[in-house]
């Protein structure tokens, strides 16, 4: 069995989704704690084995001895939280529990970073002078956090998986992400805002040289994402692991909110209208303006298809689940 914990989230639903349909695999266990009242629905027209509980999961792992592999998204994913015992708790002290238990039992671990590690970008995005990294916000401490950590067992020769890696995803859009409110994709925003009132608000260039809806993402499609967590899964469960290491999952291209928000109305076939406004007082100084994952080390390790465009994943998106009557992955 595989487990997935945030399993009911936007990219652990599409991890379900990528394993029953392009892998055929439906002996999964969906591990989250639900708050939002849709949530369910990402998990409609998955098949899996069995739905836990986040505070059930170590119990379950102590009953059963045909566990595969752990795909961990499971983690409070708001930037914005404020209350930094949660963020140790969730994404510090459990994801420490759950590679101990993998080390333990010789399972393959996967887990979620993110390139909030990354902070303002000063020291670019590349993980190679990772303790120099300074994240603009409790969560992307706590991401940065277990990356240390874990690298830290990793030095020091301590029990660790038989095959793992991190993966520091980069601005993620695509279907089941509707749960996240005001954390979900610019894409989404997009699509509401302008079916609501007839135009997108994007932020003004509050920065220097940085115009008005230019501030600049790697934005990557939730398959893509998807797709590349399968391949170390595959390998690992194939006895040929991949190098375990922390990788960034982007394309490589930074494009501005602009091109996005375009992309979205004219996917909707309707007239792009932006209106600009001021940046929240709470994200001044905690906002990044530039990401653009570094994709060398990823390519290296064997992943080669290219990754979907900008044009073509926000097409998918609006066209083949946001403009549905059933819009959900």
């Amino acid at each position: 069995m595989i487990i997935i914990t945030g399993g009911a989230g936007m990219i652990g639903s599409i991890m379900a989704w990528h394993l029953n349909n392009k892998l055929g695999r439906q002996d999964l266990v969906i591990v989250d704690r639900i708050t939002h009242e849709s949530q369910w629905q990402n998990l409609v027209h998955r098949h899996y084995a069995e739905y836990l509980d986040k505070d059930q999961l170590f119990d379950f792992l102590e009953d059963n001895d045909d566990i595969t592999a752990v795909i961990h998204m499971g983690a409070i994913s708001a930037t914005t939280e404020r209350d930094f015992n949660k963020l140790v708790a969730d994404n510090m002290h459990y994801s420490q529990d759950l590679w101990s238990w993998c080390a333990e039992y010789e399972v393959p671990f996967f887990y979620a970073s993110s390139a909030a590690t990354y902070g303002g970008g000063e020291q670019g995005y590349d993980d190679a002078s990772i303790d120099n990294l300074r994240p603009l916000n409790g969560y992307g401490y706590s991401k940065h956090f277990f990356d240390q950590w874990v690298l830290q067992q990793v030095n020091q020769k301590q029990p660790a998986p038989p095959a793992w890696a991190g993966f520091k995803f980069f601005n993620v859009y695509g279907p089941n992400e509707y749960h996240k409110e005001r954390m979900a994709s610019v894409a989404y925003h997009t699509f509401n805002q302008f079916k609501e009132t007839g135009t997108m608000r994007l932020f003004k260039g509050t920065k220097a040289g940085v115009e008005d809806g230019m501030q600049l993402r790697d934005f990557v499609y939730v398959k893509d994402v998807a797709d590349v967590m399968a391949f170390f899964l595959e390998a690992a469960l194939k006895n040929k692991p991949v190098a375990s290491a922390i990788y960034n999952i982007g394309t490589g291209q930074a494009r501005s909110f602009k091109d996005l928000a375009t992309n979205v109305m004219t996917s909707m076939q309707r007239e792009p209208n932006i209106t600009y406004i001021d940046m929240p007082q709470d994200l001044q100084g905690k906002y990044q303006y530039f990401t653009q994952a570094e994709m060398q080390k990823l390519r290296e390790a064997g992943y080669k298809k290219p990754f979907t465009s900008l044009e073509e994943g926000v097409k998918d998106y609006v066209q083949n689940y946001l403009l549905q009557d059933d819009p959900y992955a």
